[in-house]
């Protein structure tokens, strides 16, 4: 029996509408028979009479829930795992998305911070009925705290109850964690009198330990030991942690004498302080100035059976450079290689340069192979950083060794090749220079601006003013701008040479070049140095400032 005209204009129509969010029907390359319209009877009938491709291939199949949650927490792309979720929920026919779908759908729009998606995925959630963990809440307070929202972090712990659930005190935490990180310190304090009368949720010691972090944050140091005395009457017992939390913001502030004080009451009270108490007050003495206190601390800490952590390590060792006492500083962080701990790049680099500075360049090299002996990386920074000062030295040819040593594991970086180059020309070795340059050339490491006026600075210091001139010709050609320095050294080793030609030359490569190279400092260098009655200067000149 045929539909009658005005069901099949309905059906048209709705069939129209359910593939509007995914094909366009005017855009399709060829016509549509809709002749098949004549046997559709229901909305089922006629989902059922399309095949829409889905936005991700493979698609699982059978389909499931877990499958499709699965598929959403691989997609990096956010878009993507919303199309994916939307074509599973309308176009499977017998698919009805339960919750671990949802859950991982929101988890991943709110790592991608693609928060604007979120809203509508929310409103399907609460319609369908199914009951959501409060664990993508969380995850949400959190995205919105990262993201610098934290008003948005606070209406997602106030629409848990509309999901049919009570907020916990672990999505209050995270919330208060969340003002905390958003500098919004006077809401923690309002948020925690309220958590009882109007969330119904009873406090534990870290939501304590949240309050007197942004008590001190806001400088009230006098509430937050009010709070620390009254926390066992709100049936929260303080921790180290909450212990601390205060002697940190004393050590902020230098109160040093406070800070022992309150050291000792965490011991009198029966408390083991953790490495993190003792770290705080050991980077408190440091930045005093009170390196032997801060050992002696360190002393006690081992005592107590605490082992010394990488923080520690680095704070100390840091104040030992900064105090000059390179020796100390080098047992240190030989005793942090021991613990089986990486040292930054920086604080390594410290190290070489207190070493060096106090001429123990040989310690610094017995370092950089330690590094190498306990699995370290010694970076291109820590390499440059022992290749200046061995350049420095006169040890060229340690330096060439120990870039070697370093160029058989790793690449070396652009500043590496810079540093020894430069120490190559500084001493003479401008031929052992070249092959470095061209090392660093068939390695694709392009030289940069520094790199051209090391040369040229090395062959005018060798009074070879001419192969200079020829590398401002290659540095030109290459792209590479020179500065006031190229110029600079170039002028200076002409004006001793009193090569006028090569002055010629310099300014027929300006000229030729078309490139604006001269600003005032360098025409300044020019006029007041080398400029002289030569017809052929001023005629290079005035062809140069034509262009």
């Amino acid at each position: 029996m045929m539909l009658r005209n005005d069901n099949k204009v309905r059906l048209l129509d709705l069939g129209r509408r359910c593939l509007s969010t995914v094909v366009d029907l005017a855009h399709l390359p060829t016509p549509v028979d809709l002749g098949h319209l004549d046997s559709v009877r229901s909305t089922p009938d006629l989902l059922a009479s399309y095949t829409v491709t889905p936005p991700v291939q493979p698609w699982p199949s059978p389909l499931t829930n877990r499958r499709l949650a699965a598929l959403i927490r691989r997609l990096k792309d956010p878009h993507l795992a919303l199309r994916a979720f939307l074509h599973a929920a309308r176009f499977t026919p017998g698919f009805s998305p339960s919750y671990p779908p949802y859950h991982a759908l929101i988890l991943r729009l709110a790592s991608a911070r693609a928060f604007p998606l979120l809203p509508p995925v929310l409103s399907a959630l609460r319609r369908s009925g199914l009951r959501p963990s409060e664990d993508a809440f969380i995850a949400l307070i959190r995205a919105y705290s990262l993201a610098s929202r934290p008003a948005a972090a606070l209406r997602s712990f106030l629409s848990i109850p509309c999901f049919g659930l009570r907020p916990s005190v672990r999505s209050f935490n995270a919330l208060l964690n969340a003002m905390v990180q958003n500098r919004r310190f006077d809401l923690v304090a309002l948020l925690f009198r309220n958590c009882r009368s109007k969330f119904g949720i009873i406090p534990n010691v870290c939501t304590g330990n949240i309050l007197l972090k942004a008590l001190c944050k806001l400088g009230d140091v006098r509430r937050a030991l009010r709070v620390l005395d009254d926390m066992p009457g709100w049936g929260i017992v303080p921790n180290v942690v909450s212990y601390t939390t205060i002697l940190a913001f004393y050590c902020a502030q230098g109160d040093l004498s406070a800070a022992r004080e309150l050291f000792d009451r965490i011991i009198a009270r029966g408390w083991t302080p953790d490495v993190t108490t003792y770290t705080v007050l050991v980077d408190g003495y440091c930045h005093q100035g009170r390196l032997v206190d801060a050992t002696k601390l360190m002393d006690e800490m081992e005592a107590a059976g605490i082992t010394p952590n990488d923080i520690t390590y680095s704070v100390v060792i840091e104040a030992c450079c900064k105090d000059k006492r390179p020796g100390e500083a080098l047992n240190l962080l030989d005793d942090m290689l021991q613990g089986k701990y990486i040292p930054s790049s920086s604080l390594c680099c410290k190290v070489i340069d207190t070493l060096c500075e106090d001429g123990k360049v040989e310690d610094a090299c017995w370092m950089w192979r330690k590094l190498l002996k306990k699995n370290v990386t010694p970076d291109n920074s820590i390499s440059s950083t022992l290749i200046y000062w061995l350049c420095k030295e006169g040890k060229v040819l340690e330096a060439k060794k120990l870039f070697d040593e370093f160029e058989r594991r790793f690449i070396p970086s652009l500043l590496t090749y810079n540093t020894l180059i430069s120490g190559m020309c500084e001493n003479g070795e401008l031929q052992e220079a070249g092959r470095l340059w061209d090392d660093m050339v068939e390695r694709r490491c392009s030289p940069n601006v520094f790199t051209y006026n090391v040369l040229i600075k090395g062959f005018c210091k060798a009074r070879n003013v001419r192969e200079g001139v020829s590398i401002l010709d290659e540095m030109l050609e290459k792209g590479c701008l020179p500065n006031k320095s190229t110029f600079g050294m170039l002028v200076d080793g002409l004006s001793d040479s009193g090569d006028e030609e090569e002055l010629d030359r310099i300014l027929q490569i300006v000229d030729s070049s078309r490139r604006n190279v001269f600003d005032e400092d360098v025409w300044d260098i020019f006029v007041r140095k080398v400029v002289t009655g030569s017809e052929n200067v001023r005629e290079h000149i005035t062809a140069v400032l034509k262009t």
